[in-house]
């Protein structure tokens, strides 16, 4: 791990399409922020993601409702570097910005577990470890990790901790599983309901902050293209 006499607690990085955001997204920032003491969690909306099909809303929408949904929520913040930055929205571009902006303060990236499956296919996964902790979120009762790639399961098996402490002690280089409140709320059930017009506002009313919905209402997004991922 990359040691450092960390002043500062770390900073959480959440990064995702959030097309749209939702309240499954936000009670997973605001719990992983508060198990690990994190200064804050920044959401990153997505501009070119490399790894899925292009969002179904255009970025400053999603960057919109992501501003929205967070305004009243201390300790969550927005980020608009992806979308402003011009190419694929790679995470380790992400994260090497960051870092040249606080060298001393500690990162930790947050990512699911099938995400982490997938780093290997990642544009210059390993660099990611020099750059930031990774903490991994993980539904009670599903075990993790499953099967990983060899290179994969190599960093795991050095860079795995059992305590949050770790991320506190050095600026990046630690894995560390965090298991969250399951919520079964996802993006693309919400826009399939949404792609029903007034019928689906209706049904996904409670699954995201009421501002974000009406932001969507208002501007008759997801009316198309409801099946995109």
């Amino acid at each position: 791990m990359r040691r450092m006499a960390a002043m500062v607690a770390p900073l959480g990085i959440f990064g995702g399409t959030f097309d749209p955001i939702h309240l499954g997204h936000l009670e997973l920032a605001r719990e992983v922020r508060d198990a690990l003491e994190l200064a804050a969690v920044r959401l990153i909306p997505a501009g070119d993601p490399p790894h899925r099909a292009a969002p179904v809303a255009t970025a400053i929408h999603r960057l919109a409702m992501v501003e929205l949904a967070i305004e009243d929520l201390p300790g969550l913040e927005v980020d608009r570097r992806e979308i402003d930055r011009p190419g694929r929205s790679y995470t380790v571009l992400t994260l090497e910005s960051l870092r040249a902006e606080d060298p001393a303060r500690p990162l930790a990236l947050i990512v699911g577990a099938d995400a982490f499956a997938g780093f290997p296919d990642w544009h210059r996964w390993r660099e990611i470890f020099l750059l930031a902790h990774v903490v991994v979120v993980a539904r009670p009762g599903i075990p993790f990790p499953g099967p990983l790639a060899p290179a994969l399961a190599d960093e795991w098996t050095h860079r795995q901790v059992d305590e949050p402490q770790a991320l506190h002690d050095a600026t990046a280089g630690a894995i560390f599983v965090q298991s969250i409140t399951p919520h079964d709320i996802s993006a693309s059930s919400i826009r399939l309901q949404l792609a029903r017009g007034a019928e689906g506002i209706a049904a996904v009313r409670g699954l995201l902050p009421p501002v974000v919905l009406a932001y969507i209402d208002r501007n008759q997004i997801y009316r198309s293209r409801p099946d995109a991922t």
